[in-house]
């Protein structure tokens, strides 16, 4: 009996909480109601009623005004709530967010570790090719072309491998900056 009259009442409140009535008050403070919201609702103004005539929601009036000044202001809250509510999608919560960046850092740190193991092996590499040079040139024969176009190669190698690990230490930076930001910005959500 008490579970039926709980659930009956709960039906009662899911249903009554949607509106059915629009009112507004114009300038003489006289109550106008209709059942869907006209120009004059939104010019003074109009609360939203239950059918039971209870205010479920205040509507303020709209200011075409307000509206011209403030158009850069309102198109930017609007936008960012649109990318909060998108963020709020894509990772729930800002816990979930921080893992996310942990993980990304930790593959951008392997790929700068493994970078670097690559860029000392070409540089080991260059010292032995730089030493046959040296024995050629101490023999005073010319150096074969072979030899030179692997130092050549190995010089262009290195060059790259550095630009590469610049490149992952500034992805590095910015996904870090990225993630701060998104992180920030749940936070404020929660």
């Amino acid at each position: 009996m008490v579970l039926s009259i709980f659930i009956s009442s709960e039906l009662l409140a899911q249903s009554t909480a949607k509106a059915k009535w629009y009112r507004y008050y114009d300038k003489n403070g006289v109550a106008n109601i209709s059942s869907t919201v006209s120009p004059e609702h939104l010019r003074h103004g109009y609360e939203a009623l239950d059918r039971n005539m209870q205010v479920i929601r205040k509507n303020k009036p709209y200011d075409a005004k307000y509206e011209i000044r403030n158009a850069a202001e309102i198109q930017r809250k609007a936008r960012q709530q649109s990318e909060d509510l998108k963020l709020k999608r894509a990772y729930g919560t800002s816990q979930v967010a921080v893992n996310k960046r942990n993980d990304m850092l930790k593959k951008i740190t392997k790929q700068i570790a493994m970078t670097q193991q690559e860029l000392k092996t070409v540089e080991n590499d260059y010292l032995i090719l730089k030493q046959d040079e040296n024995k050629y040139i101490k023999k005073k024969k010319p150096v074969p072309s072979d030899l030179k176009n692997r130092i050549h190669y190995n010089i262009q190698n290195t060059q790259n491998i550095k630009t590469r690990i610049e490149s992952l230490q500034t992805e590095y930076r910015n996904t870090q900056a990225e993630y701060d930001i998104i992180i920030k910005r749940l936070k404020n959500l929660e």
